[in-house]
């Protein structure tokens, strides 16, 4: 009852403040997770690696041995880049969500008896997530090196990848704001775990994560330039591969969506707080 009223009584302005005050819970938890996610296991964080670079040899099979990449894709680059450029992204935004929506639910001896700020529960699978795709992001440069080696496609470092920490900030905004909104719909409403996990799937297809989107001004392409993520994977591909910074357009949209998302998710996160020990 006073971890309750406590969570009642907490401005959501004040949201950021308690965040820091709670860092170091924060820092345990995602520490924590981490150390769950690869406990006995024999290659432990290789994963991280192993996990994107198996994706990516499956596409590359596909689009280059089963069927005509050439006739099929314009990536203007060796498709195995094109895909692990996309699937690490992805994967980091995936397993971010997947961690989030079970996020409360998995530590419902925390929320009903001890009072914190509940935020830190999705934003440490996020930042769980963010260590894997660290690792995971130093295979591109191995990748990058081997083609502009042993291939007709060259690579040269641009000042573009400055850029990229912003591009990775915009994917952690959204992120957060969608996992806050999926972890508190969960505790209410258990089956929105099994439907992320099709709808995760589903929504890789239409991100330009391993095909490229369809940009020819048809009814299905107005639907997919809704999705936030089609700028965010261009942009680390512009970023990381092409030297180039984003297409301000595409990438102001999903900066301004992955805003409104983080105070819309944040603000009903917070309010609907003082109620998740009675539903968990």
């Amino acid at each position: 009852m006073e971890a309750t009223k406590a969570v009642r009584a907490v401005p959501i302005t004040n949201g950021l403040s308690e965040l820091i005050r709670y860092r170091h819970l924060l820092v345990s938890l995602a520490w924590r997770d981490v150390r769950v996610r690869y406990k006995q296991s024999l290659l432990g964080i290789a994963w991280a690696v192993l996990l994107p670079l198996s994706m990516m040899l499956i596409f590359t099979f596909v689009f280059t041995r089963a069927i005509d990449a050439a006739k099929v894709l314009d990536v203007n680059m060796p498709y195995a880049l094109y895909a692990y450029t996309g699937l690490v992204p992805w994967t980091f935004f995936s397993m971010s969500l997947s961690g989030c929506v079970n996020s409360l639910v998995a530590n419902r001896n925390l929320v009903t008896k001890v009072y914190f700020p509940r935020e830190v529960f999705p934003l440490a699978s996020i930042a769980g997530s963010a260590v894997d795709f660290a690792i995971a992001m130093t295979m591109l440069a191995v990748l990058a090196a081997y083609f502009h080696c042993f291939s007709d496609w060259s690579f040269r470092p641009r000042a573009t990848l400055l850029f990229l920490p912003v591009v990775v900030l915009v994917q952690v905004v959204l992120t957060t704001g969608l996992g806050m909104l999926l972890a508190m719909a969960n505790l209410f409403y258990r089956d929105v775990r099994q439907v992320l996990s099709a709808v995760v799937q589903l929504w890789m297809f239409v991100s330009a994560v391993v095909v490229p989107v369809p940009r020819d001004g048809s009814w299905l392409a107005r639907i997919i330039a809704i999705n936030p993520m089609v700028p965010l994977i261009d942009a680390y591909r512009d970023c990381v591969v092409h030297g180039r910074l984003p297409g301000p357009a595409g990438f102001f949209y999903t900066t301004v969506v992955a805003l409104v998302l983080l105070v819309g998710g944040w603000s009903c996160f917070r309010r609907a707080s003082y109620r998740f020990a009675e539903c968990i």
